[in-house]
């Protein structure tokens, strides 16, 4: 029987940076009696070192879950409170109650327990790093998914991120559905692509 004292969540996120697709939070509980050895900051990680941890901590994890907040909720919620909700459906989600959770970063959402944000606790807490690489992983899927969906932006490379190749899309094909058009680049590549094609662009 696995003990209280042992059910640490570790949350972290992964794509608050980009200029499309939502955010993704994950939450781990790692099982002491099975550890995953190499888990860290999954930004430090070559991607194929990510995916064979990602199958690992799914594994050999007391618990674990993903969890999304739209494009929708971060125009509407602003990037900060969309990744906070994320975070929270990912804790609710997990099939155990966690007896303490502890965030990448200097925000914690209301998780209902006792919780702490650790700056750089990616690469320090294993809980934490093990969330950082699911998050990781996938969303970055979910990017090589909608780069079919929505050819000619790169989604598949870059991810969202604002890249020299993704604004140059950008500028030539204006926003697609999954562009955040709260974020500055896209809000303001949206109204001058509207105004040069007569106040019509491919989001409306």
């Amino acid at each position: 029987m696995t003990e209280r004292s042992s059910l640490i969540a570790g949350v972290d996120e992964a794509g608050r940076g980009p200029l499309a697709g939502p955010v993704c939070a994950a939450a781990v509980i790692l099982d002491p009696a099975r550890p995953v050895t190499g888990i860290q900051d999954s930004k430090k990680l070559s991607p194929a070192r990510r995916q064979f941890l990602d199958r690992e901590i799914r594994a050999h994890s007391l618990a674990w879950a993903v969890a999304w907040s739209s494009v929708e909720e971060i125009d509407r919620l602003n990037i900060l409170q969309a990744t906070l909700l994320a975070m929270q459906r990912a804790v609710r989600a997990l099939p155990m109650r966690p007896r303490q959770v502890l965030v990448d970063g200097n925000r914690c959402p209301d998780f209902g327990c006792e919780a702490r944000a650790l700056v750089g606790g990616d690469g320090r807490i294993p809980a934490i790093g093990a969330a950082s690489i699911l998050a990781k992983v996938a969303r970055d899927d979910l990017m090589v998914h909608m780069d079919a969906d929505f050819p000619g932006y790169g989604f598949a490379g870059h991810k969202g991120y604002p890249t020299r190749a993704h604004l140059a899309a950008l500028q030539r094909f204006g926003p697609c559905p999954q562009h955040r058009l709260s974020f500055g680049p896209v809000r303001r590549l949206l109204s001058s692509h509207r105004a040069a094609k007569g106040g019509r662009s491919r989001v409306d």
